[in-house]
């Protein structure tokens, strides 16, 4: 089988395609390699799985060097041209689609980028898939969905009509059009809800990384609402173990549509995530206090009864010991004595 995961010099798209080349399965990987963060990080965790930065060149196939069953393509999703050649040439089984432009603050500052890879390249790939049959179409949503929702823990079966970000209402579209695709066409989807991923080769704008840097740095953090926030924050590792288990699944509903929570459902107070790090780093944080941030919740907490009576998931990993993998993957990777 084939499996397609687009976003591969991602986060979270590097640790799947780290999982999956240990299976039987022909792995291919695109990515657009945008500059929304440092490229830097993204051509490290390409360089990780054995794809060489000087082979890389827009729309050429590069062979890794570590797995002979990964190679990884630079495409962007919006080149409809490009990405239906890439569907007949390769027979894809299953599609993986973690490519998407992340962020809730940035989604204020350029709506339009959010327009064009969440929307307009993913109404693409749904084609793509449509045309060519795949059997399993598996994609990013994530929690920003719930938006103010109050009732604790975030249920799949919650109301999602009241998003506070463009970046959320995004990924509602996305989590429509898939529904859509799955009723007109039998095209089996799974979309799933990540909280707060964290860990080694995470991404530089989220909280983790941010807070882990400037502690190490002796310089202030930003501490929105005051400190009173919470997070579900989960380990890089709980999510891929639930994300491995989703793909080669089948749904047995009349229409083959599926969502899932991924968290570690246990929130954790912002100040003792700050802490734990104060700890790892064996320095104190100097905090700046400010207010609510738009766009931004004060709380994420997933309910995952769902996820654990298909699949059994369970997350492993509590925060200090993510936390401390975390920092030793941290101070190696930019090499701090």
């Amino acid at each position: 089988m084939k499996i397609l995961v687009t976003g591969a010099a991602g986060f979270i798209g590097y640790h799947l395609v780290k999982a999956l080349v240990n299976s039987n399965n022909d792995i291919v990987g695109i990515d657009n390699i945008n500059d929304y963060y440092d490229i830097n990080l993204k051509y490290g965790r390409l360089t990780d799985s054995g794809i060489q930065r000087t082979a890389i060149a827009p729309l050429a196939t590069v062979k890794s060097n570590k797995y002979i069953n990964y190679r990884f393509i630079q495409m962007d999703l919006t080149d409809r041209e490009s990405l239906n050649k890439l569907f007949d040439d390769e027979h894809f089984t299953y599609v993986c689609n973690l490519a998407a432009q992340a962020g809730v603050r940035y989604s204020i500052i350029n709506p339009y980028s959010y327009i064009e890879s969440n929307i307009v390249g993913y109404l693409i790939l749904l084609e793509a898939c449509r045309h060519h049959h795949i059997q399993h179409f598996i994609y990013a949503s994530s929690s920003s969905i719930y938006g103010m929702n109050q009732k604790v823990p975030f249920s799949e079966d919650d109301q999602t009509d009241s998003p506070v970000s463009l970046y959320a209402a995004t990924k509602k579209s996305d989590e429509l059009m898939a529904y859509a695709y799955s009723k007109l066409y039998d095209l089996q989807t799974t979309g799933v809800r990540f909280f707060t991923v964290y860990g080694p080769w995470g991404r530089p704008d989220m909280a983790p990384f941010i807070f882990m840097k400037s502690i190490i740095e002796d310089k202030p953090i930003k501490v929105f609402n005051n400190g009173h926030m919470l997070r579900d924050f989960t380990y890089i590792d709980d999510i891929i173990t639930g994300l491995t288990k989703i793909i080669f699944s089948n749904c047995n509903e009349d229409i083959p549509y599926r969502l899932y929570n991924i968290g570690n459902s246990s929130p954790v107070k912002l100040m003792d995530f700050i802490e734990s790090i104060e700890h790892c780093t064996q320095k104190k944080a100097k905090k700046e206090y400010l207010g609510m941030q738009p766009g931004d919740v004060v709380c994420t907490y997933a309910d995952t009864k769902r996820l654990e009576h298909d699949f059994g998931y369970k997350p492993n990993i509590g925060i200090d010991e993510g936390i401390s993998k975390f920092y030793d993957w941290f101070v190696d990777f930019y090499r701090i004595k």
